[in-house]
């Protein structure tokens, strides 16, 4: 019982500061909090909580803040996620509804992203790791040069031309990429290369220079180490929250322009579409011992093919946070399976 009581006090803890940004005191607990106690039973409870590294005291005769492992107990408490407001899904659906094509919709969602958390949202593009084939199609540009163009399931499209040694000849381009598509539709990306491993033996000596130079091609442009991208909106809400680093923003900063490192921050947060909360040193990077992440994965299958989140100060509202990343990481798979 004293238990579940400490963790409302906890609860309140957490949801004041985040409001107010001002430490928090018995006092004030009383006076915005039913909590069926009397003040006394409260100040225990805090003392109890900072015993256990819950909460701390920034300074004497200040009240209580949250700890890392104070917010972590109560992300790790919370049983639903707050749900959105009726608005805020209007504004989802009507934003992305309107997008033209898949850089058109990573550039809105992350917009939409800083937009409903005050925070910092970084958006991955479709990973062709994770990515299925959908469609090849092989396009003359004029008698000896073609562009490859390469659909994948999330809507990623990727294209590259080649220069040929003879004039195209546009009956074996049929037959190529007819026996392209039936080969690799609906294959994961790291599979394609063993399936068309005998395309080129399937045409005859004179045209298989031809074929060859457009398997090279295309498997190298569906590589695993192929170039992932992110895309960033937000970083002004970093400058507004500058009183909850104890240090300056700008470690923050140089970390959010090290792309490499916030790809591997998501990668390892989120490899399925729960929700994942990475809270001050539980991130392995130092410049973002004082921040907090919330990341999910959005697309096809178990794992999706990319994930999307949001960065702020520790001292942020998990719950809507986590609810809007959730709620935009589900509207965007079901666009780019549409």
């Amino acid at each position: 019982m004293a238990q579940d009581r400490q963790l409302d006090v906890l609860r309140a803890i957490v949801e004041d500061y985040v409001e107010t940004r001002e430490p928090v005191g018995s006092k004030a607990l009383v006076e915005r909090h039913a909590l069926g106690v009397s003040p006394a039973t409260i100040r225990n409870d805090m003392a109890m909580l900072e015993e256990r590294g819950y909460i701390h005291q920034p300074h004497t005769s200040a009240g209580r803040v949250p700890t890392d492992k104070g917010y972590r107990l109560f992300v790790d408490q919370l049983s639903t996620l707050k749900p959105l407001t009726a608005a805020e899904r209007r504004a989802i659906a009507h934003l992305l509804d309107g997008a033209v094509d898949l850089d058109d919709v990573v550039e809105r969602t992350v917009r939409l992203l800083a937009q409903l958390t005050h925070q910092v949202a970084v958006v991955q593009y479709p990973s062709l790791r994770n990515s299925a084939l959908r469609h090849v199609e092989l396009v003359p540009l004029s008698d000896r040069r073609l562009l490859v163009v390469v659909i994948t399931d999330s809507g990623r499209v990727e294209q590259r031309s080649l220069e040929v040694p003879t004039a195209l000849d546009p009956v074996v381009l049929a037959e190529l990429r007819a026996r392209i598509n039936a080969g690799s539709i609906g294959r994961r990306v790291a599979d394609i290369g063993t399936a068309l491993e005998d395309t080129t033996r399937r045409f005859a000596p004179e045209h298989r220079p031809l074929v060859s130079q457009v398997v090279g091609l295309l498997t190298e442009t569906l590589r695993l180490d192929a170039e992932e991208r992110i895309v960033m909106a937000g970083t002004a809400n970093l400058a507004r929250a500058d009183v909850d680093f104890s240090r300056t923003i700008g470690p923050v900063l140089e970390a959010l322009e090290e792309q490499v490192v916030l790809l591997r921050l998501l990668e390892e947060m989120s490899a399925d579409d729960a929700v994942a909360v990475s809270i001050g040193q539980e991130n392995q990077h130092e410049s973002l011992s004082e921040a907090s992440i919330v990341a999910t994965a959005y697309g096809g299958g178990n794992e999706g093919v990319a994930r999307l989140g949001v960065l702020g100060p520790t001292r942020m509202d998990y719950p809507s946070a986590m609810s809007s990343v959730r709620a935009v990481a589900r509207y965007l798979s079901r666009i780019l399976k549409g």
